[in-house]
This record gives C-alpha cells, structure tokens and sequence, in this order.
C-alpha cells in the first residue's frame, strides 16, 4: 500500500478501515526522520495489507498530543485500533520486519481482555 498521509480529518476514517495500522510522526526538520522516512516507505511496499501512515506532527499537533509524541521519530503499531506498539527512535528496516510480525501473530483476544483489566483497574483506583 502507498504511504498515506493522516490528518486529523482523515484519522478515523483511515485507521477503522485496516486491521493492522503503522504510523510514522516526524516532521520536515527531522535529520533522523529523513533518514527513516526511506526505510519506512521500503517496508510499505512489501505489506500491502498494512496501512503504512505519515503524521506531520508540525501540522498535526492534536494527534502528535493524542499519541503523546514526545520524541520524533516515533512509530505507532495499532492493531483493531488498539495501539499495541509505540516507539520513538529511528528503527533498523529489520527490526520494523520484526515488529510487523509479532503484531500480525498477536492474540487480540488476550490483547482485549487485558486492556479491559487494565480499565478495570483504573476504574478502581480512581
């Protein structure tokens, strides 16, 4: 799948509509991010199944917010729109192989039932 560009505007259209979604926040005075925004496109290429998203955190400041985006760049795995993986760094092109492996062979059924613990128990102690 082509790269795409997401913008608060097309976020929840986007995302809702892939099972597995991977999301690239930099921004255009990022030296690593343009050193990881070909790696980024390489892999894209090879997982057409995969949503491959671009977020300009400069334009989309209330995503960058959303996602807690302290550091840039930073790669976001969401699968069934649970956010599974988040990490900010300049990833190897085998290491984001790897990470689109585990999240394609992950259990969501356990996923869901500890993300549902995990609101429970903030619940708790609220």
């Amino acid at each position: 799948m082509a790269l795409e560009q997401i913008t608060q505007e097309n976020f929840e259209e986007r995302v809702g509509a892939h099972d597995i979604v991977i999301l690239d926040f930099w921004a255009p005075w990022c030296g690593p991010c343009k050193q990881f925004g070909p790696i980024f496109e390489k892999v894209a290429a090879e997982y057409p199944e995969i949503l491959f998203g671009k977020i300009n955190t400069e334009e989309q400041q209330e995503l960058a917010g959303y996602f807690n985006i302290r550091s840039i760049p930073t790669v976001a795995i969401l699968r069934e729109g649970i956010g599974v993986f988040t990490q900010p760094g300049l990833l190897p092109e085998e290491a984001l192989h790897d990470l689109l492996k585990q999240v394609q062979e992950l259990n969501m059924e356990e996923v869901r039932a500890e993300v549902a613990k995990q609101q429970e128990e903030a619940q708790k102690n609220a």
